[in-house]
């Protein structure tokens, strides 16, 4: 374990040290080429300098949509537990950056604010008068305990992980994450179908008539369009705009640690855990690389816990992969992980930036709920495809493995509501494993069990 940790380490100083170097050559090469005397090579430069300029404003762009598809969620959590929008902010992109380092910058993931630790840190909040430190205590445990999971990943080989992530369970598994997210979108729209509706057609119109890097910004452009109308509709809060300063520096603060904070929080790790599988997983398919095997499942585990354990340490929210992001991936046909890193640097600046902050903050929860339509919608037809191109053959046991992930990702709260009967596994008060973990956990035991002979050849 020592070793691996080290070689970790080594690897995450040589990826930042690779960067400055890049940087650096850069710089360096620009000096020389405005040495050169020939008007050839002046003009040469100048061609080059003005498509540099001119790639650079395109990835900015990109990673501005990017921004725009997590900021609503992302600011949401500490809105509902009473944690500062800011510092979310400000952890999101450091723990995006963190995680792209541990991953050797190959995947394309941005990290927000997690929603499945929001009961544990209101109970932990209420129990100690509203001290959020003692959360972030827990938080930071929780944090390292991925990085002890991702340790015994790299133990057991990701082969073995592998062999029990066979596409009839990892397609449905996909499909229940994104029509899970569409009654949240649905919700959101409500607020006023008409704009919602727009939006979500301009959104259609541009992915579906446009071409090249037109059809890459189908979502910017919708949400310029839907909160230009808004405007015009008076839909739009502008108070919140001109009230913001210019400046702020986030209210940073240390955590504190108690047991019962630490019991409370840190069981939500097992919850979590199925939700970055089918996250990386996810990714994987609408990239088209496996990111379980290369750069592991090891080391995106280990980016998720330090990215979760650095916002605790700071007051921030827990980290997670973000659906949302994987979507822009997928409509965009854009998967270059330079722009996620422009992204999470945005979101850095962002937190310093109040205004701006707040002009993004001004857009109309119907204008995203048109939109989230389009990007949950998306994430489900992954795991259609998922299962279309691996060619799952629908026999019974095929059939009852994905009929038991679906039915209890999409359906276990109905069945609880209405015939009390609960389906999970209760850890403690505040924490249990249901719904799509659950449906996770579930989909690969039955798929081991109704499929061993298979397994074991």
């Amino acid at each position: 374990m020592a070793p691996f940790f080290l070689n970790i380490i080594i690897d995450i100083l040589y990826n930042i040290c690779y960067y400055i170097k890049n940087t650096l050559n850069q710089s360096c090469e620009t000096g020389k080429e405005k040495k050169m005397s020939s008007n050839s090579n002046v003009l040469s430069h100048k061609l080059t300098n003005s498509l540099s300029l001119e790639l650079s404003a395109k990835k900015s762009i990109m990673a501005l949509q990017h921004l725009i598809a997590m900021f609503g969620a992302t600011v949401l959590v500490p809105i509902l537990t009473g944690l500062s929008p800011t510092i979310a902010l400000f952890s999101a992109g450091m723990g995006t950056l963190i995680f792209h380092a541990c991953t050797k910058g190959k995947v394309p993931v941005f990290l927000g604010s997690s929603f499945a630790f929001i009961p544990a840190i209101i109970q932990v909040k209420t129990i100690y008068n509203g001290d959020l430190a003692y959360a972030q205590g827990g938080m930071i445990v929780a944090g390292l305990i991925y990085v002890l999971i991702s340790f015994m990943i790299n133990k057991i080989g990701v082969d073995r992980v592998k062999r029990v992530l066979a596409p009839q369970v990892i397609g449905p598994m996909i499909m229940v994450i994104g029509l899970n997210l569409l009654p949240t979108a649905f919700s959101m729209a409500k607020e006023n179908l008409i704009i919602a509706g727009i939006t979500l057609a301009i959104a259609l119109a541009i992915s579906f008539f446009t071409h090249g890097f037109i059809k890459q910004l189908s979502i910017l452009l919708a949400v310029t369009f839907g909160y230009i109308l808004a405007l015009i509709l008076k839909e739009v809060d502008t108070t919140i705009i001109i009230s913001a300063p210019i400046f702020s520096v986030p209210s940073f603060r240390f955590p504190k640690f108690s047991l019962q904070a630490i019991a409370i929080i840190a069981p939500i790790v097992l919850a979590v855990f199925m939700e970055h599988l089918g996250d990386i997983t996810t990714n994987s398919q609408v990239v088209g690389k496996d990111f379980i095997k290369d750069p592991g499942l090891n080391r995106t585990l280990l980016g998720d816990g330090l990215a979760t354990a650095f916002a605790g340490l700071i007051g921030g929210p827990a980290n997670t992969t973000y659906g949302e992001n994987t979507a822009v991936l997928a409509i965009t046909k854009n998967y270059d992980p330079k722009i996620i890193r422009l992204a999470a640097f945005f979101a850095i600046i962002l937190a310093f930036v109040s205004k701006l902050g707040a002009v993004i903050n001004s857009i109309p929860i119907c204008v995203m709920g048109g939109i989230s339509i389009m990007l949950f919608s998306m994430i489900s037809l992954v795991g259609v495809n998922t299962i279309k191109k691996a060619k799952v053959k629908f026999n019974i046991k095929n059939i009852i493995v994905m009929a038991s992930i679906l039915i209890i990702g999409l359906f276990s709260n109905y069945i609880y509501e209405k015939f009390g009967i609960f389906i999970g596994i209760r850890i403690n008060e505040a924490v249990s494993i249901s719904g799509i973990s659950m449906a996770a956990i579930v989909g690969i035991v039955l798929n081991l069990l109704l499929n061993l002979r298979n397994n074991r050849a």
